[in-house]
């Protein structure tokens, strides 16, 4: 199977969100790669709950629906699909019993926030149950999407096309995502240079703050895509979009050997 490079730059990134440009993508690739990010890498997530004691006000049912939403954080390559972590919960009221409050068989696997409420429990009410978190993925339900918000758009260029009339009108002209500086002599900001990357949000998305005066026109830049992801928690962005990516070569390897059949 025959190989192709990508160049990859991040543009800004922690454990939780990035940002990051990638050049020699068809935009049919970059929606795969969204989409793999997040319906193909397995995470963990509470499937199945063991009631004790419930005194509170809340149906089983429901506690068990909010604790399916609580990311748990995912070690890479330490579980097979149907493998299962025990959780525990058992908390007494007057609180509110915090995704923390949970306490897990296994202490890689962890609520990936520990704020996460619940439940509020009055006087004399009492919350008490075990849980079975499995590894599964996002196509199969929602709550094993490790991608929360992930988008892509065209990496963009700004062309000025002249000075703006003396009398005509300034209207705003607001772009969304990110340009590659083509204009640098143009620009309101004198720290910058031709091929730099500017994050819209650093002119708040108005060309015209930007280049003030001038006429412009934008341009999408060819197979070239700048990518947004968010992570719930379950594991760190680079680690959640580096297996997505491996998931679509792996499917494509595949492919390739069926069709040689």
């Amino acid at each position: 199977m025959s190989e192709r490079s990508f160049d990859v730059e991040f543009i800004e990134r922690d454990d939780r969100q990035a940002r990051f440009l990638v050049r020699g993508l068809t935009p049919a690739f970059a929606n795969g790669i969204r989409r793999a990010i997040v319906a193909d890498v397995p995470t963990l997530a509470v499937d199945e709950v063991r009631v004790v004691e419930n005194s509170s006000v809340m149906f089983d049912e429901v506690i068990g629906l909010r604790l399916g939403l609580v990311p748990l954080t995912t070690p890479p390559e330490e579980f097979e699909a149907g493998d299962a972590v025990t959780l525990s919960l058992d908390v007494e009221g007057p609180a509110t019993a915090y995704s923390g409050d949970l306490e897990t068989s296994d202490p890689q696997v962890q609520p990936a926030e520990e704020n996460v409420p619940i439940i509020e429990l009055k006087e004399g009410q009492r919350i008490e149950l075990e849980a079975d978190a499995v590894l599964d993925r996002g196509r199969d339900h929602a709550k094993h999407q490790g991608g929360v918000a992930v988008g892509y758009r065209h990496l963009q260029t700004v062309e000025v096309t002249g000075d703006r009339g003396e009398f005509a009108d300034e209207e705003s002209h607001v772009v969304r995502g990110v340009i590659e500086e083509q204009a640098a002599e143009h620009a309101a900001d004198d720290d910058v240079e031709d091929g730099d990357l500017v994050p819209a949000e650093a002119f708040d998305n108005d060309l015209t703050n930007r280049y003030p005066g001038k006429e412009l026109e934008v341009h999408d830049v060819d197979d070239a895509f700048v990518f947004h992801v968010e992570s719930d928690g379950s594991m760190p962005v680079e680690e959640l979009v580096t297996r997505a990516v491996d998931t679509l070569h792996d499917r494509a390897a595949e492919l390739e050997e069926a069709v040689q059949l």
